[in-house]
């Protein structure tokens, strides 16, 4: 039996490319999140980290690798980099604003970095600022209007989704974000009822995304753009 859609909060729900469009194009690179948005993702999806002289840029794992050596991005200044990694700043020049932006903030310490960033290209509103820790998100909520984010996973909710839900509507946390394996519709409708945006990740295949969308879904990230439309496509 086919599900019937469920109304999303967003409308349209985001098509974020994961890491930009990592299936198609070098993750984290300039060149694969303008591909990304030149394929027609409506939303980007990154991970940062600071330099050692401060500056926020985008890696998945904040290690540079050169042969056996292994070396924190933390311990060098941002010229020192690897010229395929690319700063927040960066991204903002070669990729404008048109777009929301899913952050991945490995380091706490580069919330502020990032915000200033952010509002010195006028971008704070369609950002979407991702951490595990409730009382974390709690704290950034005093400090920026954008959207942050719960990523988690069901199995880590304790006290069970609808306690979870209570918590970030008192908390003005605007979104959970969850493995697409954890979702239902019914669990998409118990967070639109508190107001927050369902958010998935690791969606890989077509039938998956098509299932998310027809559950109500309000953004999935996939490293396969042209799989995200045509998931999105095969639920109208």
């Amino acid at each position: 039996m086919v599900q019937q859609r469920l109304p999303s909060l967003r409308q349209p729900p985001v098509r974020f490319a994961h890491r930009g469009a990592r299936a198609h194009a070098p993750e984290n690179t300039i060149d694969a999140f303008e591909l990304a948005l030149r394929l027609g993702a409506t939303g980007l999806e990154t991970d940062v980290w600071l330099s050692g002289d401060g500056v926020p840029v985008l890696d998945h794992d904040g290690v540079v690798r050169r042969g056996l050596r292994r070396r924190r991005l933390a311990s060098m200044k941002v010229e020192e980099l690897p010229p395929h990694i690319p700063t927040l700043a960066g991204l903002y020049e070669a990729c404008g604003t048109e777009f929301e932006l899913s952050i991945d903030v490995k380091d706490e310490a580069a919330l502020e970095p990032i915000l200033n960033v952010a509002r010195q290209s006028s971008a704070e509103p369609r950002l979407w600022l991702c951490h595990p820790d409730v009382a974390t998100l709690a704290a950034w909520r005093k400090l920026t209007n954008c959207k942050l984010v719960n990523s988690t996973r069901l199995k880590d909710m304790k006290q069970g989704p609808e306690r979870r839900a209570a918590e970030l509507a008192a908390a003005e946390v605007d979104a959970v974000n969850l493995h697409h394996s954890d979702w239902t519709g019914g669990l998409t409708t118990l967070f639109h009822r508190f107001n927050r945006y369902c958010v998935a990740w690791d969606a890989q295949h077509v039938r998956v995304i098509r299932d998310l969308i027809l559950m109500g879904i309000d953004g999935v990230h996939s490293d396969h753009v042209d799989r995200l439309h045509a998931g999105f496509d095969a639920a109208q």
